[in-house]
């Protein structure tokens, strides 16, 4: 494996910490902003750095042809993109990695507050996908 695999470690690692108190406070159900707004105040809590519904703007040959939001940037070096789904699908993914494509941003974490928790972790460098890690509510961190 590649050593970018773990780029960022000690900030996911906080992340998912914080992912799992508001899982396990306030389990499954609510919308997508509730969880957002509970994330913020976890991650603030640990002295994070997080910006939410960060405007990513996408550009064709120079020109800005969209503009997204990602649900949270943390430290200006993760993305998380939360979901609030009975399961994540593979266009959940893709939101994670176009939005990782649009900016210098290498490191993402997709989380959804499901009826069972679920963590995908990806990482985009050098226009490849280099990580393709899944965790399940058993895995520990």
């Amino acid at each position: 494996m590649s050593a970018d695999n773990y780029k960022h470690s000690d900030i996911t690692e906080k992340i998912i910490k914080a992912y799992y108190d508001v899982y396990n406070t306030l389990g499954y159900g609510f919308l997508e902003k509730v969880y957002e707004n509970a994330m913020l105040i976890e991650l603030r809590g640990m002295g994070l750095s997080v910006e939410k519904q960060k405007p990513i703007s996408v550009s064709y040959h120079g020109k800005e042809v969209g503009e997204y939001y990602a649900d949270i940037v943390v430290n200006e070096c993760v993305i998380i993109e939360l979901k609030a789904a009975e399961a994540l699908c593979e266009e959940h993914e893709y939101q994670l990695i176009n939005y990782l494509k649009a900016t210098d941003i290498e490191v993402g974490l997709l989380l959804n507050f499901g009826k069972e928790p679920e963590i995908k972790r990806r990482v985009f460098a050098n226009k490849e996908i280099i990580v393709n890690h899944k965790q399940s509510a058993s895995s520990a961190f």
